[in-house]
């Protein structure tokens, strides 16, 4: 292994690398996509008065939060194959991030509930709606716009454990830097353009957050 950094070397391989950045992103997106709906369904079955589906609903968020990302990736990965449940690795990746986001976001949606009034609830029931309705039209969208800052750093976060994905065989960012070092011999340049890269899109993804809180005035 040379330390030599080898500037065209690093042209070569870069085209190959943001090729790879974008199933990272895609990863992401999806995996996040997943999570939003996820979490929120978690927070609204722990708000549940049917005991049963809070208790359910707790149980999956501690037990989540309790382990971590990468044994829910091998699980997926390894076990539920000889469940009957074969999936890509790809899908099996945006899963695992989303099942286990899903966990942090129902935290952070369960908080912008709880800091709503709870005289707009009494106010919707003087009004006579019944309760799902006050959910959607008159909570949620006060609860959501203050959470938007939390979300968008879980956001981030996922975005920087796609590189676990790499175990499990989906050509992201960091398995496509190991394979052309292996390759070449040659680790420096694709694991430094590797950091770049991730460091980029992390800071035009917290500009676009801060742009979005400035918008909603959080």
């Amino acid at each position: 292994m040379r330390f030599d950094w080898d500037w065209a070397f690093a042209a070569a391989i870069l085209p190959q690398l943001v090729a790879a950045m974008q199933v990272t992103i895609a990863a992401t997106l999806l995996g996040f996509s997943v999570a939003l709906v996820g979490g929120l369904l978690l927070a609204v079955l722990r708000r549940s008065r049917r005991r049963p589906l809070s208790w359910t609903s707790t149980a999956i968020v501690e037990f989540v939060r309790s382990t971590p990302l990468l044994i829910q990736i091998y699980f997926l990965f390894y076990v539920m194959p000889e469940l009957g449940v074969k999936l890509t690795p790809f899908v099996t990746g945006v899963v695992a991030l989303g099942i286990h986001y899903s966990s942090y976001l129902s935290e952070v949606y369960r908080a912008g509930i709880d800091a709503v009034p709870r005289g707009q609830w009494e106010a919707a029931a003087a009004l006579d709606l019944d309760r799902r309705r006050t959910f959607i039209r008159i909570i949620l969208p006060q609860a959501i716009p203050p959470v938007v800052p939390a979300l968008g750093n879980y956001l981030v976060a996922m975005f920087k454990d796609t590189p676990m994905l790499s175990t499990i065989t989906v050509l992201e960012l960091l398995y496509t830097a190991r394979d052309i070092g292996a390759e070449t011999f040659r680790y420096l340049e694709p694991l430094t353009l590797v950091g770049a890269l991730f460091l980029v899109v992390s800071l035009v993804a917290a500009s676009g957050i801060r742009l979005v809180e400035r918008r909603l005035g959080t």
